[in-house]
C-alpha cells in the first residue's frame, strides 16, 4: 500500500478531542476543518512540564533515511508504553512535494495526518511567508522609484523574492523593463520560500512581539555608501506582522495513532536552519511530558544548528538524542553506488560505520546522551543488522531496532523505553562555540569539531564580507552553514568520515533578523530545479481523490 492509501484507511479524531486530550480549551484552538487547527499563543504562559528529545541522523542517501518517521513512530511508541507525548515537525515545502524528495509527513505506519494538506497548502503559512517576503521586496522598489530617499544602492538588494516552487528559471532574473513607468530595471533572484529569512525568522521568534523586532532589524539592502538598510528604516514591520499573525501560530494535527503534532515552520538544514518553530516547540513543552522534534538531514546540519542556534535562542535544554542509521546509507558511505544498496554487502556496510560513528562522537560534545536508532527496511539482511548492532555494542552505543514503518508505534516500544531511561539522567548539555569568538573562530569550530577539516580557507568575497558584519556589530551571532548534505565536506561525493579535507567558505550573508550569519560551502542552490520526471507528473484528481501523492 501506498502512505497515502493507509493514512486515507485510518478515522482520525476531530482535532478538538485531540486539543482536549492536551487540556486546551475550546477558546485556544481555531479550527481549520475537523482535522486541523491552530493554537493561540497565550498557551505559551503554561508551566513547562516536557523533555525534549531530538531525532537527528547519519549523512543520507537523496532519499532520505526515515528521520521524520522514526520521529513520529517514536512519539506513538511513547504512548504506547503510557507515556504523555507529543510530535513537534516541520511543515513541507511544495518543492520537494512536486519535485523529487516527496513530502514531510513520515510514511508507512507512522505518518500524520492529513498527509494530503499538510504536504499541500496546509493552513497557509507558507504562503503568508511568500507574501511578506514579496512584501519587502516590492517596497524597497517602490522607495528607489520614487526618489530613493534611504539612498539604496540597487546593486546591493540582499533580500530575494520567493517562490514556494522548485523554478531554477527565476535563479537570476531581470526586473523593471518596459520603460520609467515599470521601476528601475535591475538584477534580481528567486529564492525557494523556505530559504528565505522571513521563514527563519518565524522559526526562531519566541512570541508576535519578537518576530515583529527581528523583522524590523532585519537587513535588507546597502546604501551607495555601504550602510545597511532594514525592514525597520522602510517603515514596513508592522505591515509584515500583521501578514503573519496567524501564520505565526503552531497548527494541530495527530498521528495515525492519534498522537498530538504540532507541525510549524519549515526551514531547510543545508541553506537554513533545519528546524521546526521555537514556539511549536516551546508549546510542546508547555503541552505534554515528551517533546519528540526532529532536525533536518544529518546531525553535522540540522543537529549542528538545532543546538548552537534553536536551544541557544529557545534557552532549551534537550534531555537525549536519537541517531537515525539506515543500512544502505552506511553501505553508500561504504563506497556503494545507489543502485546497488539493495544487496547485501557487509563489507561496505563496515566500512560506512565510520560515518554513524562521527555522528554519535559529535553529538557527545554537547554532552548529550543518544541512543542509535537502526530504521530497517525490507532489504536489509540478518547479517547486516548484526553487524551494525555489534558496531554499537563495542563502541558502547546505546541501539534499538526500529520498524515503525511497518509497525507504527509498536516497532519503536524499545526505542521508547530506552529514550525514557536517557531522560531519567542528568545532563550538562553546553553549545560548540561562545558567541563572543569572532566569525571565522565560530566558523573553524564548526569545520574542525564537527566536519573533521584540517583547515578552513575563504574567498575575498567572504573574507570581506566577514569583516564588514564584524564591523557592523554582527561579530557575535552564531553561524548557520549552508552545505551539501550528503558529506561532512563541501564535497557531496567524499563519503564516510573525511577528515583530509579543506572546507571553502566561497561566499557569505547576513541574516539579522533571524540572528545569524549564513556561510556558504560548496555549490549551495537556494532555488531548486526539478528533476527529468518530477513527481507532479504522477500526481492527479480522480473522482474527487487525490492519486499519486507518495
Amino acid at each position: 500500500m501506498t502512505d497515502l492509501e493507509i493514512a486515507r484507511e485510518t478515522k482520525g479524531k476531530h482535532i478538538l478531542e485531540i486539543s482536549k486530550e492536551l487540556g486546551i480549551l475550546e477558546d485556544d484552538v481555531t479550527l481549520y476543518g475537523k482535522d486541523k487547527a491552530k493554537l493561540e499563543l497565550s498557551l505559551l504562559d503554561k508551566e513547562d512540564k516536557g523533555n525534549l528529545i531530538l531525532v537527528t541522523a547519519i549523512s543520507p542517501t537523496p532519499a532520505g533515511e526515515g528521520k521524520t518517521t522514526t520521529t513520529i513512530g517514536l512519539a506513538d511508541g511513547l504512548r504506547q508504553i503510557g507515556k504523555d507525548a507529543i510530535v513537534c515537525l516541520r511543515e513541507p515545502s511544495l518543492g520537494p512535494v512536486m519535485g523529487v524528495k516527496g513530502g514531510a509527513c513520515g510514511g508507512g505506519y507512522a505518518q500524520v495526518i492529513p498527509m494530503e494538506d499538510i504536504n499541500l497548502h496546509f493552513t497557509g503559512d507558507l504562503h503568508a511567508i511568500t507574501c511578506a517576503n514579496n512584501t519587502i521586496c516590492a517596497m524597497i522598489d517602490n522607495h528607489i522609484m520614487h526618489g530613493n530617499e534611504l539612498k539604496i544602492d540597487p546593486t546591493r538588494i540582499e533580500i530575494h523574492r520567493v517562490l514556494d516552487l522548485n523554478d531554477r528559471s527565476l535563479r537570476n532574473v531581470v526586473i523593471g523593463l518596459g520603460g520609467t513607468a515599470n521601476g528601475m530595471p535591475r538584477e534580481d533572484h528567486f529564492d525557494i520560500t523556505v530559504a528565505s529569512e522571513v521563514m527563519a525568522i518565524l522559526c526562531l521568534s519566541n512570541s508576535l512581539a519578537d518576530f515583529k523586532e527581528r523583522i524590523k532589524r532585519m537587513v535588507v539592502a546597502y546604501t551607495y555608501d555601504k550602510e545597511p538598510v532594514t525592514v525597520g528604516d522602510l517603515k514596513i514591520e508592522g505591515a509584515i506582522t500583521v501578514l503573519m499573525k496567524e501564520a505565526i501560530k503552531p497548527n494541530l494535527v495527530q498521528t495515525l495513532e492519534h498522537t498530538p503534532a504540532l507541525i510549524h515552520g519549515g526551514p531547510f538544514a543545508n541553506i537554513a536552519h533545519g528546524c521546526n518553530s521555537l514556539i511549536a516547540t516551546k508549546m510542546g513543552l508547555k503541552l505534554a511530558d515528551y517533546v519528540i522534534t526532529e532536525a533536518g538531514f544529518g546531525a553535522d546540519l540540522g543537529a549542528e544548528k538545532f543546538f548552537d542556534i534553536k536551544c541557544r535562542y529557545g534557552n532549551l535544554k534537550p534531555k537525549a538524542v536519537v541517531l537515525v542509521a539506515t543500512i544502505r546509507a552506511l553501505k553508500m558511505h561504504g563506497g556503494l553506488l545507489k543502485d546497488e544498496l539493495k544487496e547485501e554487502n557487509v563489507l561496505a556496510l563496515e566500512k560506512g560505520l565510520a560515518n554513524l560513528k562521527r555522528h554519535a562522537s559529535n553529538i557527545k560534545k554537547y554532552n548529550l546522551p543518544l541512543v542509535v536508532a537502526i530504521n530497517k527496511f525490507s532489504t536489509d539482511t540478518l547479517n547486516e543488522i548484526k553487524v551494525i548492532e555489534d558496531f554499537c555494542k563495542e563502541e558502547g552505543y546505546l541501539f534499538s531496532l526500529s520498524t515503525v514503518f511497518t509497525d507504527g508505534g509498536k516497532g519503536a516500544i524499545d526505542l521508547a523505553n530506552k529514550v525514557v531511561s536517557l531522560v531519567e539522567k542528568d545532563n550538562d548539555f553546553k553549545c560548540l562555540y561562545e558567541l563572543d569568538l569572532p566569525l571565522k573562530k565560530k566558523i573553524k569550530e564548526i569545520a574542525l569539531n564537527i566536519y573533521g577539516a584540517k583547515d578552513v580557507i575563504y574567498t575575498d568575497k567572504a573574507k570581506n564580507k566577514l569583516a564588514r558584519y564584524t564591523k557592523l556589530g554582527y561579530g557575535n551571532l552564531p553561524i548557520c552553514m549552508a552545505k551539501t548534505q550528503y558529506s561532512f565536506s563541501d564535497n557531496p561525493k567524499l563519503m564516510g568520515a573525511p577528515t583530509d579535507f579543506v572546507l571553502t567558505i566561497s561566499d557569505c550573508t547576513l541574516a539579522s533578523g533571524a540572528g545569524f550569519v549564513v556561510c556558504l560551502t560548496g555549490d549551495i542552490i537556494r532555488m531548486p530545479g526539478l528533476p527529468k520526471e518530477p513527481a507532479a507528473n504522477k500526481i492527479d484528481l480522480v473522482d474527487g481523490e487525490i492519486e499519486g501523492l507518495f
